[in-house]
C-alpha cells in the first residue's frame, strides 16, 4: 500500500483569499518585518506567492518554456543553485513595487491560479515531477498538492511574522502534510532495512494523524495508519512538523521538539527530511 490522492484544488481559492485578507490589513511596519525565510521580510514573501503563481500559470496554463539556466545543471546542487537564483531576481525586482500594488497582483494572480487547478484532472502527468519526493515522474495531484503547500507554508511565515498565528483552517494544514510526507520514503532511500521493519510517525493538535513508513521488497514506503510494532516512533505536534519538513527548524531545534521512542537510527532521518526544494 501507499498514501492515497490528495486532492488540494477546492483549497487554493480560500487559502490565497485569506492571504490577500491579511496583506490588506498590514501597516507599513508589518510588510518589513523579518521572517523565517532566511533574509526575506514579508514584502519579499508575498513577492514571492506573486512569482510562483505567475510562474504555475505561465509554464503550466500557457504553456510558455521556462527559461534556460544560464550554467548547466549537472546535479541536485546546480538544480537548488538554479531556483534559488530565479526566486531571488524576482524579489530584489519587486521591491521597488508597493505593498497595495503586490497585494493587487497576488490577489489576480491567486484567483487565476485558482481557476487553473480546479479545472485540472488528477491523474493526469504533472508538468514538472516532484523532485523531493524522488520522482522522474509525477502524477497531476502530487505536482499541485506541492503548489498548494507551498502557497500554505509562505502565507504561515507571513502570519508568523505579523503576530497573526495560525490559519484558522487546520484541514489546510492537513492537506500539507499529506502532501509532505510523500518526501519520506525518498528520505529514507539510503538507510538499511529488514523485512518487516517500519516507523511510526504520529503528529498531534489540530491536524493531527498517524502514518507508518515501511521496509518492503528492499525499500521504503508510506501509508496511513500507525504500525503494530514499529522499530521506532516519532511524535510531534503539526506545527513542528511543518516547520520540520519546510526547513523552518534547525537539527538542534528539531531534536528537541520531536519525541523518539525505540530505535532512533530509524527515526533520525525524519528529522533530515525536507518537502521543499530550497
Amino acid at each position: 500500500m501507499s498514501l492515497p490522492t490528495t486532492d488540494t484544488r477546492h483549497a487554493f481559492r480560500p487559502l490565497s483569499t485569506e492571504i490577500v485578507r491579511l496583506l490588506r490589513t498590514l501597516d507599513a511596519a508589518d510588510w518589513q518585518r523579518p521572517t523565517m525565510a532566511g533574509s526575506w521580510r514579508v514584502h519579499d514573501v508575498a513577492a514571492h506567492l506573486v512569482d510562483t503563481a505567475l510562474r504555475r500559470l505561465s509554464f503550466h496554463r500557457d504553456r510558455a518554456a521556462p527559461p534556460a539556466p544560464e550554467r548547466p545543471i549537472a546535479g541536485e546542487r546546480d538544480f537548488v543553485a538554479f531556483i534559488n537564483d530565479l526566486n531571488a531576481v524576482w524579489v530584489r525586482a519587486a521591491r521597488r513595487l508597493s505593498s497595495r500594488a503586490l497585494t493587487d497582483l497576488y490577489e489576480r494572480a491567486g484567483a487565476e491560479l485558482a481557476d487553473f487547478v480546479e479545472a485540472q484532472k488528477l491523474d493526469d502527468p504533472a508538468l514538472f515531477p516532484v523532485s523531493w519526493a524522488g520522482e522522474s515522474r509525477s502524477a497531476l495531484w502530487l505536482d499541485i498538492g506541492r503548489e498548494f503547500t507551498e502557497v500554505w507554508h509562505h502565507g504561515s511565515q507571513i502570519r508568523e511574522a505579523v503576530g497573526a498565528g495560525p490559519f484558522h483552517e487546520p484541514q489546510w494544514l492537513r492537506l500539507v502534510l499529506e502532501i509532505a510526507l510523500h518526501a519520506l520514503p525518498h528520505a529514507y532511500r539510503t538507510v538499511p532495512g529488514r523485512p518487516g521493519a517500519s516507523v511510526a510517525i504520529v503528529i498531534t493538535g489540530r491536524s493531527s494523524g498517524s502514518w507508518a513508513l515501511h521496509y518492503r521488497h528492499g525499500a521504503w514506503d508510506i501509508d496511513e495508519g500507525r504500525p503494530a510494532r514499529p522499530a521506532a516512533t516519532a511524535t510531534m505536534s503539526c506545527e513542528v512538523a511543518w516547520r520540520l519538513f519546510f526547513n523552518a527548524l534547525s537539527p538542534r531545534e528539531a531534536q528537541a521538539q520531536v519525541k523518539v521512542e525505540g530505535d532512533a537510527a530509524f527515526a533520525l532521518p525524519l528529522l533530515g527530511t525536507r518537502s521543499v526544494i530550497v
